[in-house]
């Protein structure tokens, strides 16, 4: 079997709420008739472009070689394209994007779900999360600026059955700005601390002690900043302080020793070879590599294996389309470090559920994972249709 082209799309969804939201998906072509579709999960920010380029650019060096080899794909798009050693969230989008299709193909090939070809399915269900409640819980974006509305949004997901929520408290001001990074970096006022650790105080005295609290920073303020926060965090039982500075290891290791919370990184942390400090120091007690930026599910796996070694716990970071959440749910069946999964508030939008068939959504705060042959999801006739598409042969 051989790969004899790729579709690589950047889809427009045009949102209302969200317009910097720019999937880029792909679909890799087999003589024997058999596809796999792919993601490089930068939708967000300011890095969608270069993805779609970077995808065309590895696609060209795909072409005829046996999608079933993805080791040897891999280890070619790693050495031979001279950026991608040491490289960062443009090269490893691409790279899983073709990867996380290849799986897709293989699990299609041998008629099995790739969590099969991962070894197999320890748990048939994941314990999930609400994330992201500071944009709401609904089916539009809707920030939340008060602290009554960052209450609801919780009371919302656990009336869902939820048993845990995650929620940057220090994303908007009551005034509606977004706090910018001369806002939230170094020591903060009482003010500002009143009123990030006011908004947790007030969702934790809402939805009691039996619902977990993953408190989600975002790297946007400093290790100062965090010091400070998670010491008065500490006493709301937070069940990690999610990406609490830009990643470090070092500067990771200076805030795990100064408050009493286990920390959460990855989502900006790509490749076997940038989460091995984290784990020399032991300054990282939750990783959260995505699938659709770390270098796909074939470096997904090594990674969490790695982990399993220093007892570090698993939970895959989920923000793309429904196809992203089909593969990170392959992967998290499989390993034995899982933790619980990540269901984010995007999951729940028209223009983001639409570029899937497949519309996988938690139910009393667990999800199912798919049996069907190879990912269990796949893209829509939208993904094809709208936007931009280029096809290498």
């Amino acid at each position: 079997m051989k790969i004899i082209s790729v579709d690589i799309m950047r889809v427009d969804v045009t949102p209302t709420d969200n317009p910097g939201w720019e999937p880029i998906v792909c679909r890799v072509y087999t003589d024997e008739g058999i596809y796999g579709d792919g993601e490089a999960a930068l939708a967000y920010g300011r890095a969608s472009i270069g993805a779609f380029g970077m995808l065309q650019d590895f696609a060209k060096l795909v072409i005829g070689m046996d999608p079933l080899d993805n080791e040897v794909i891999w280890e070619k798009l790693y050495k031979s394209t001279f950026w991608a050693q040491n490289g960062g969230p443009v090269v490893f989008s691409a790279m899983s994007a073709i990867d996380i299709a290849l799986w897709d193909i293989k699990g299609k090939y041998f008629k099995v779900p790739v969590y099969k070809l991962l070894g197999g399915k320890m748990r048939g269900k994941l314990r999930s999360y609400a994330s992201q409640l500071q944009f709401g819980w609904g089916t539009v974006r809707t920030p939340a600026y008060s602290t009554e509305d960052y209450v609801n949004n919780a009371l919302q997901a656990v009336a869902e059955g939820y048993d845990a929520i995650k929620i940057d408290f220090f994303t908007f001001a009551p005034d509606g700005h977004r706090y910018c990074a001369e806002e939230t970096t170094r020591i903060q006022p009482p003010a500002i601390v009143k009123l990030v650790i006011g908004r947790l105080a007030a969702v934790r005295e809402a939805i009691g002690p039996d619902v977990d609290i993953i408190m989600e920073n975002h790297s946007y303020i400093d290790a100062q900043v965090a010091v400070q926060l998670g010491r008065l965090a500490e006493k709301y039982n937070v069940l990690y302080f999610e990406e609490p500075s830009t990643p470090n290891p070092k500067v990771n290791k200076f805030i795990s020793e100064r408050i009493n919370i286990p920390i959460a990184h990855g989502e900006r942390i790509y490749t076997r070879w940038g989460y091995a400090p984290y784990f020399e120091n032991g300054s990282i007690q939750l990783i959260q590599p995505d699938l659709g930026t770390c270098g796909g599910i074939t470096e997904g796996k090594k990674i969490c294996d790695m982990a399993h070694v220093y007892d570090v716990g698993v939970q895959a970071h989920v923000c793309a389309s429904p196809l992203s959440t089909a593969a990170a749910l392959q992967l998290e069946a499989a390993i034995p470090n899982f933790a619980i999964h990540e269901h984010h508030m995007y999951n729940r939008i028209a223009y983001n559920k639409n570029m899937c068939i497949y519309d996988y959504q938690p139910v009393n705060g667990y999800i199912a994972v798919p049996d069907l042959p190879g990912l269990g999801n796949e893209l829509s006739d939208y993904c094809f249709t709208h936007g931009e598409r280029v096809t290498i042969k």
